[in-house]
């Protein structure tokens, strides 16, 4: 069945899968969980700290001792506004925290304290690019909650262990509306919320340590039919994984469905060596949860006052920051995308492009920068070269003081024993020859020399390249490329 399910080519109808009895539309709905960047638990005073000991960073509350009360941070509390005016969404003023009841031995109080009727953020919304279209999705609520603890099940044959660190960490969890249309689409989506969240400092986005991680939802259906019935993958903790999930239980309903069956609403796994979802657990409705507001906790009232000195103090979100990038610096769409992607390195874009042309700069932080960091496996905050470094590059480049090849091994020198840019060319005599005197005698030697590649060139103007070439060989590259070419096409009659 999966040789007969592919994408079709790409365009409007890239969104369709063909089955083997005609397309089917993927639709996806996300519920990403994010931990709140706070130094403390959501109701305790507990570390949020990763790593340590097992159950090195658990209070009284966290451990559910009885006649431990909880007490609400606030700090992950503003965390969760930030995040919201950050969503473009609603920021509720009264809200619930509820007891989420269900049963595992790494939930110590048989309870998860949530938000179900009423959250502190209703409907939102992330802008995503895809494939260079634009694209709304919904966001429908953003509710707090309490992390659960973890079970080790691989240190004892015999025995389960249970870590109770994470327990009572705070979580956001963003639910997404079913506005997804492919494993594309549902990539974008957790990439874009990630980079709004660290822009804001509400969540670090570290998917490795679990510090992001996703609900996945997928359904499918013929075009134009209503809503199938959705599998939930549970806990996918890689942008890679999350395409991976959608097009594997993309795949998996489609072939159920095309062989007569039905789709059983569950709660499934990815397996990532095996590319495919397996069962979890049937699927948990909320009426199984027996939800009900936690007496020990009262209301949240929130003064709209408090929400608006948030509000001021928030960054330069991603989506704004990429169209002034556009408007100030000239860039393209894409470029500005690129350099907006992490917040670190939009900085440092702006600091190399103070004082100079920003497209160039762009150019150089992009193409040169950002190549040499991927190649090495370096983060821009581990740069060998600094902003003002490359910055200072870009300005000999642009005053013409060196030429674009002189500039490439500048940056060499710079990435690898750093200094100052304009010392090094002063040092090193690379600054670029200007000369139109040192630069004729030199085109009128390769003339001289080259009496057959004169006649050629006259007859196949194309090739000047290679008297130009040659003469920037001959000055060491240090010869003006501009001025090179004017005078060769004066002296040969081009």
């Amino acid at each position: 069945m999966q040789d007969t399910v592919k994408e079709k080519a790409k365009g409007k109808a890239s969104n369709l899968i063909a089955g083997a009895t005609g397309d089917w539309e993927v639709i996806v709905g996300m519920e990403v969980h994010a931990q709140v960047a706070s130094k403390a638990k959501l109701f305790s005073g507990a570390s949020t700290a990763f790593g340590g000991e097992p159950n090195d960073h658990v209070s009284l509350v966290d451990a559910a001792m009885p006649g431990m009360l909880p007490v609400i941070n606030e700090e992950c509390i503003a965390q969760a506004v930030r995040t919201g005016l950050g969503l473009k969404a609603k920021i509720n003023l009264d809200s619930v925290f509820d007891r989420k009841n269900y049963f595992y031995p790494d939930l110590p109080q048989g309870y998860q304290i949530s938000q179900y009727k009423s959250p502190i953020v209703g409907e939102g919304e992330v802008e995503i690019d895809v494939d260079g279209e634009s694209k709304t999705v919904g966001i429908e609520r953003l509710h707090l909650e309490q992390d659960a603890g973890k079970s080790i099940h691989d240190q004892h044959p015999d025995y389960s262990y249970v870590d109770l660190n994470r327990s009572g960490v705070a979580l956001m969890e963003i639910v997404s509306r079913p506005d997804l249309r492919s494993s594309k689409e549902a990539q974008a989506y957790v990439t874009k919320l990630r980079t709004i969240l660290r822009y804001l400092g509400t969540c670090d986005g570290d998917m490795e340590k679990g510090n992001l991680r996703a609900d996945v939802n997928v359904s499918v259906r013929r075009p134009g039919e209503p809503l199938g019935t959705r599998c939930e993958i549970k806990n996918v903790n890689s942008i890679r994984f999350i395409g991976q999930s959608v097009e594997a239980e993309a795949r998996r309903q489609i072939g159920i469905l095309e062989d007569g069956g039905k789709i059983d609403q569950e709660t499934r796994l990815f397996d990532a060596a095996k590319g495919e979802t397996r069962s979890m657990r049937s699927k948990e409705e909320a009426h199984d949860y027996r939800y009900f507001p936690d007496p020990d906790l009262l209301p949240l009232e929130l003064q709209q006052s408090w929400v608006d000195g948030l509000a001021k103090d928030l960054p330069e979100l991603p989506d704004e920051k990429r169209a002034r990038f556009m408007k100030v610096y000239g860039l393209s769409a894409y470029d500005a995308s690129v350099l907006v992607a992490e917040r670190e390195s939009a900085d440092f874009f702006e600091a190399v492009a103070k004082g100079t042309d920003g497209k160039l700069a762009a150019n150089w932080v992009i193409n040169e920068l950002f190549g040499r960091l991927n190649k090495e496996g370096k983060e821009i905050a581990t740069s060998p070269i600094a902003a003002a470094q490359l910055g200072g590059l870009v300005r000999l480049v642009q005053d013409g003081t060196i030429s674009g090849k002189i500039a490439k091994d500048l940056f060499e020198i710079l990435w690898t024993e750093g200094g100052d840019p304009a010392e090094i060319v002063e040092k090193r005599g690379m600054r670029q020859v200007t000369d139109t005197g040192a630069i004729e005698a030199a085109v009128d030697a390769i003339i001289a020399a080259n009496p057959d590649k004169v006649e050629q060139v006259k007859a196949k103007p194309s090739m000047l390249g290679w008297f130009v070439g040659q003469v920037m060989k001959q000055s060491g590259g240090k010869a003006n490329p501009q001025a090179v070419n004017d005078i060769l096409k004066a002296k040969l009659g081009i």
